[in-house]
């Protein structure tokens, strides 16, 4: 009767004589979850990339505001573009691109949905 207690007690002193006082995070601190920021390197961009990017700028600058916005996309069609074409390359971004306007219809896909400014839903599909 006397070898239950016995045990227990062998078995809990290390523990309660090495305990340490205070409270510990049993994950470590939230500021550890915070990514540090990143330093933007400079991308040097190839000569069709730099010529994509002039036309985009003039579709969005001077052609979209006098035909209106048209796209069912977040970001726009030219803007993903545009993005795709900085990411990856030209010949990839332009495909990708291109991929983008096939698919540009009001038609109800498998994308994520957000609401834009107007309150208007809009699939969100940004180039990975």
């Amino acid at each position: 009767m006397l070898f239950k207690p016995l045990l227990l007690f062998v078995l809990l002193a290390p523990r309660l004589l090495l305990a340490t006082a205070g409270y510990h995070e049993p994950w470590g601190k939230d500021s550890d979850l915070i990514n540090p920021p990143q330093e933007e390197t400079p991308i040097n961009r190839s000569l069709a990339v730099r010529a994509a990017e002039k036309v985009i700028w003039f579709h969005q600058n001077i052609l979209s505001p006098v035909d209106g916005p048209r796209s069912h996309f977040r970001p726009s069609s030219s803007q993903y573009m545009l993005l795709a074409m900085r990411k990856k390359g030209f010949i990839t971004g332009f495909i990708m691109g291109c991929d983008r306007l096939i698919r540009e219809n009001d038609d109800d896909w498998v994308y994520n949905k957000i609401l834009n400014e107007e309150g208007k839903l809009m699939k969100y599909d940004p180039p990975y």
